[in-house]
């Protein structure tokens, strides 16, 4: 599958790999930022979600076969991979498969073991949202409110929302495949292998996604690991310290 992304900057590649419910435009303001630094800073959007295409098939070897070919596409050699949530499992799943093209791996609050289901509440505010009836993203938003709390997860969401051709609203994201499909996001990386790449995994303080006990098996797969806890983060690390979060990877691929 041919997938959107946007590019800036020249130099060494760094490819970025969004988690659930995100997009490449998510980490916009990083890529400009390690783009000042030398680096060819490509944003991914995976597929079922922002620009890249929707498909039935949703699961991790698909999505980092998909990598896999846009790095092909662009020629690219011993590129630099940051995966956050999701996308850390994405990336994982390519260092394992592709250690060779490969220079270092940052893995965001995500682990290699398995996730149970825990994107029910989600999954129900946004079946909820019927757009055919709703005609503004405000009316999406009091519609969300009913079943989510968290101002910050609602924005996250509603940045999905775009108008169609038509005049009416929609989800950038597959939400038919996520909702049918959305134990494959818990699934454990292959552990059959060890992967040799250096891999920085970055955990939130306050997220509970990377424990302690994890590092066993953080250790089997990866043999080249490091693990860095940012103080006051929680899940979504880079969007809460970003200033540190640019700081710890940048240590780490320098």
């Amino acid at each position: 599958m041919k997938l959107f992304y946007r590019k800036i900057g020249s130099g060494q590649p760094l490819l970025i790999l969004h988690g659930l419910f995100g997009q490449s435009d998510n980490w916009n303001s990083l890529a400009k930022l390690f783009a000042e630094k030398g680096f060819e800073v490509f944003t991914i959007d995976l597929r079922n979600h922002g620009l890249s295409p929707h498909d039935d098939e949703w699961d991790y070897e698909t999505m980092s076969k998909d990598v896999l070919e846009l790095i092909t596409d662009c020629n690219l050699q011993q590129v630099d991979l940051i995966g956050h949530s999701m996308g850390g499992k994405v990336a994982m799943r390519l260092a394992i498969d592709y250690p060779e093209l490969i220079n270092k791996l940052i893995v965001v609050d995500i682990s290699p073991k398995y996730y149970p289901i825990h994107h029910q509440s989600v999954l129900e505010a946004l079946n909820a949202v019927d757009f055919s009836i709703l005609k503004t993203r405000k009316e999406a938003e009091t519609v969300l409110s009913n079943y989510i709390t968290d101002f910050g997860t609602k924005q996250f969401l509603l940045k999905n929302i775009y108008w169609k051709e038509n005049g009416e609203m929609a989800w950038r994201f597959n939400l038919k495949v996520i909702t049918s499909k959305i134990e494959n996001v818990g699934t454990e990386t292959p552990t059959d292998t060890t992967c040799d790449v250096a891999t920085l995994f970055i955990r939130g303080e306050k997220s509970n996604y990377i424990k302690d006990d994890d590092m066993t098996m953080i250790q089997e797969l990866f043999s080249r690991n490091m693990l860095e806890t940012i103080s006051g983060a929680g899940h979504w690390v880079h969007a809460e310290k970003p200033k540190e979060f640019f700081e710890t990877v940048m240590n780490f691929i320098q």
